[in-house]
């Protein structure tokens, strides 16, 4: 007897563990979700819809558009400091991400072509290509496209119809949701543009100078002249020869402002300003940032004030 009721409490004992561990990891899951900038999992039997993003930017417009949806959740796929994907490797934190993941929503352009080898191995992950429609700059001698899309609004308003429009096919069930959401957000963005070409359109000096070819879509949609390149490609140091020639340049043209970028390096960009008596600013091509479904605008915001300042 006495045996038998010191096994009924063992057993209750047991039990009351295992159900306190499964609130814990419940608990978590959640504040995981939220952090990501999504909802947790829902009650009401709605499936939940995990839809991955390439990287930043496209996480940032992707979050707009499947914003207040309560069994939809966004990740980014790759870590918001991974900034642009040029030469990029997929690491098995990023397969980790994307196991769940029902939906892929890509820049396109050549952007993410690391991903093709990826994705043919998934071949029930849908996929985002939301370049569709955007017609793009050629690169410099063999580079292929500029695939940096996303740094003008106009593209970004384009980007963000298409991630609307093929969610909408996608996940039948949100569609009003998300063409609700892809509506306000463009609205949004359609405002900051107006703004920004208010501000810069009777700019006299176009002459501009930057730091890799981030941002030809950009100077075009804001008719900006951009007179060199310091680096063509982001975190390799141009040359004694390439730096000495973007000198001569920034002299010949008298240009006075210099873009670099938040997410690398100033050195170069500032022996070129000392050499030539420009000026360092710097210029977001939103490829980091704070995980905010207003943070591409507010980035916008922080690049104009930059190049009133310099080119007023």
């Amino acid at each position: 007897m006495h045996s038998k009721l010191i096994k009924i409490l063992c057993l209750s004992l047991l039990s009351l563990l295992v159900i306190t561990g499964c609130g814990v990891n419940n608990q978590s899951k959640s504040a995981v979700s939220q952090t990501a900038g999504s909802s947790p999992v829902t009650n009401n039997n709605q499936k939940l819809i995990t839809i991955a993003a390439s990287f930043y930017p496209m996480y940032i417009f992707t979050l707009n558009v499947a914003k207040n949806m309560p069994n939809v959740k966004v990740l980014d796929m790759t870590k918001p400091t991974t900034g642009c994907l040029h030469d990029y490797v997929v690491t098995p934190d990023d397969m980790k991400n994307l196991e769940g993941a029902q939906v892929l929503v890509t820049n396109g352009a050549g952007m993410e072509s690391f991903m093709d080898k990826v994705t043919k191995q998934m071949p029930n992950l849908k996929i985002i290509d939301s370049s569709q429609g955007i017609r793009l700059i050629k690169g410099e001698g063999d580079e292929g496209d500029n695939p940096h899309l996303w740094v003008s609004i106009s593209n970004a308003i384009i980007q963000v119809g298409n991630i609307g429009n093929q969610l909408s096919l996608l996940d039948p069930t949100n569609a009003a949701q998300y063409k609700e959401n892809t509506n306000a957000y463009i609205k949004k963005l359609q405002a900051e543009r107006d703004k920004m070409h208010q501000a810069l359109d009777g700019v006299k000096n176009r002459d501009i100078i930057t730091f890799h070819e981030a941002f030809p879509y950009f100077a075009q949609e804001f008719n900006l002249n951009i007179a060199g390149v310091i680096e063509r490609e982001p975190g390799s140091e141009p040359s004694a020869k390439e730096l000495a020639a973007t000198i001569e340049k920034v002299k010949s043209l008298k240009v006075k402002a210099l873009f670099a970028e938040p997410q690398y390096s100033t050195k170069a960009a500032e022996t070129i300003a000392k050499e030539t008596g420009a000026k360092v600013y710097t210029l977001d091509p939103v490829v980091t940032g704070p995980m905010e479904d207003d943070a591409y605008i507010k980035i916008m915001d922080s690049n104009l004030k930059s190049l009133q300042e310099a080119l007023q």
